[in-house]
């Protein structure tokens, strides 16, 4: 009886957890330019403002959960993906990337406020949690590259994970910001406003494409590269 009562408040934990970051993430959906306080999420999540202090401490660290609830979202899908037996292609990667980060509307403008909440605002010691389940996720990635692409030794799969997830912060930043200073400064530069007036997903693609390529298709097949999951 004891460890049927432990199970069912694993589980009712579990769900009132995420039942926490589902409330966050509609009021961001909301209100994207501001952060939520606790008690907003608390009444958003029908709970009382203390209950939700007792999985979050605070707004910045509910955001970065959010924000790793919907990251884990792409790893897990990326890991499945290579665990299999089937070659993986290139475009297999890219189509999940559009998936789980490009398609949501909130993955983007969230990664790229974490990075500033992450030196600022959240508490060293839960910054520190996040870097190390972080860490597991990308080992654990990058060895399933490494596996399917023999032309990266150790540790590359890491780092190619790594400079994909700059190139596809980077850029939207660059983007939005030129969107968002569309009636400032380089509405009154053409010149200027032409250089950031591009689509981000194509732009996306082309990078990505150009990164992989480079480093794990020298020396593959065509169709290893193009794939057969389309987009």
């Amino acid at each position: 009886m004891v460890i049927r009562q432990r199970a069912i408040q694993a589980e009712d934990k579990h769900e009132r957890h995420h039942a926490i970051l589902d409330a966050a993430e509609r009021l961001l959906l909301r209100s994207p330019e501001r952060i939520a306080n606790v008690a907003e999420v608390a009444d958003e999540a029908g709970l009382a403002k203390g209950t939700v202090y007792l999985y979050f401490p605070s707004k910045e660290e509910l955001l970065l959960a959010v924000h790793e609830r919907n990251i884990d979202g792409f790893f897990r899908a990326l890991i499945d993906r290579l665990a299999e037996d089937r070659p993986t292609a290139i475009a297999d990667v890219l189509a999940l990337t559009h998936r789980h980060m490009v398609a949501p509307p909130l993955f983007l403008p969230l990664a790229a406020r974490c990075f500033g909440l992450m030196g600022q605002s959240v508490p060293p010691e839960a910054g520190l949690a996040f870097k190390r389940r972080m860490a597991e996720r990308l080992q654990g990635a990058g060895a399933g590259l490494e596996r399917h692409f023999p032309e990266l030794q150790p540790g590359d799969g890491v780092a190619l994970l790594r400079h994909s997830y700059a190139l596809i912060i980077g850029l939207w930043q660059v983007s939005a910001h030129a969107r968002d200073a569309s009636g400032c400064a380089l509405a009154v530069d053409p010149a200027a406003a032409a250089v950031f007036a591009y689509e981000y997903p194509a732009e996306l693609d082309r990078a990505l494409l150009a990164l992989w390529s480079g480093t794990v298709a020298r020396t593959l097949p065509a169709s290893t590269v193009s794939g057969n999951d389309a987009r």
